[in-house]
């Protein structure tokens, strides 16, 4: 079996969603969410955030366009940063369920909060969009974190703007691991309005779920899930992985291993490093390792051969910088190999 490093959706599924899902797999309940398991997990994710409207979905671009889409008149837009997810990576599916994006320009995947003022004058100009939500993601798309400081002073001027919060929530299970802090703080307590809340990249097999916190701003939801093909008529299947992640807190602990396989990387690259000094550029992080990603310079021809034995992405080849993700079910072991495979190379 290869070892991969290419994203954590390439990792498996945990075996503990397994169970969950063949005991699930049992006689004959209503469909489309109308039966215990959906009522259970919904009842769990809310109590895990301290409160909300939760809405199970399939995945993780549908959660997106569908928290965005429900609260966005048709002049008006999101903004977000450059890299977010919802701009670089979804092939535009935002933009086909008739959202304009507006971006700013982020460092280490992150934005502050005297950007948000930036398309404010678009605001009552017919001839622009108007701006309606700010739209950032946790973790952020180059491995980083924000704070609960940080996240509510951005709700707090986006909220002055007269703008709404929405968080893409697809790891936030690995920034909650790595601040220590429960996802309310996180999201309900630091003001965000909406929150995509992502399971897939963490022990599922297909399970996100969307959450309002602000009262009032789910109003028609459930059309909109279903007219958007993100209704599953076998719903008792997504609730049963929530289920299976939140016993004992299974979803923090995967995120644990995660954040830990990762910082495991970062140790022995350092290891590698000094050992090859002084060449330039050559292993250095170019963003600090906050949560289960890193982002490496590499020599182009020893990446290359380490990516034919290791699959990952080069995630800017014009630099040779590349993307390294672990999961789960990435091991002591793996790291390890992958790091003495690169030393061999570079040897």
């Amino acid at each position: 079996m290869n070892i991969s490093f290419g994203s954590d959706n390439h990792a498996g599924v945990h075996p503990e969603v397994l169970i969950a899902l063949s005991q699930a797999n049992q006689g004959q309940v209503p469909a489309y969410g109308d039966d215990p398991w959906t009522r259970e997990a919904c009842e769990k994710i809310a109590l895990l955030f301290g409160g909300g409207e939760v809405f199970l979905t399939l995945n993780g671009t549908g959660s997106n366009v569908l928290a965005l889409r429900s609260v966005l008149k048709p002049w008006e837009a999101v903004v977000a940063p450059d890299c977010a997810h919802i701009h670089t990576d979804e092939t535009g599916a935002p933009e086909s369920a008739g959202i304009k994006i507006l971006t700013l320009t982020q460092e280490k995947g992150k934005i502050l909060p005297d950007q948000i003022t930036k398309y404010l004058g678009f605001l009552g100009n017919l001839h622009h969009v108007q701006p309606r939500i700010l739209s950032f993601s946790q973790t952020t798309e180059l491995g980083t974190l924000y704070t609960p400081e940080e996240v509510k002073i951005l709700t707090e001027e986006a909220h002055k703007a007269g703008l709404l919060v929405h968080m893409d929530g697809a790891r936030l299970a690995n920034a909650c691991a790595e601040l220590g802090v429960s996802p309310g703080v996180l999201t309900r307590e630091a003001g965000v309005d909406i929150l995509s809340f992502g399971a897939t990249k963490n022990g599922a097999l297909g399970a996100e779920a969307v959450i309002f916190f602000t009262p009032g701003l789910s109003t028609g939801f459930e059309m909109l899930r279903k007219q958007h093909l993100q209704l599953s008529s076998k719903m008792r299947f997504v609730a049963a992985q929530f289920l299976a992640l939140l016993k004992n807190d299974l979803w923090l602990e995967n995120a644990r291993i995660a954040n830990a396989m990762a910082k495991r990387l970062g140790e022995g690259l350092e290891i590698i490093n000094k050992k090859f000094l002084p060449r330039p550029r050559m292993l250095n992080l170019a963003y600090p390792i906050q949560a289960n990603a890193l982002f490496v310079y590499l020599p182009k021809v020893a990446g290359d051969l380490l990516q034919k034995e290791f699959p990952f992405y080069w995630w800017d080849e014009s630099t040779a910088l590349a993307r390294w993700m672990t999961s789960f079910s990435t091991t002591e072991s793996q790291v390890d190999t992958f790091l003495k495979r690169l030393e061999e190379l570079l040897d």
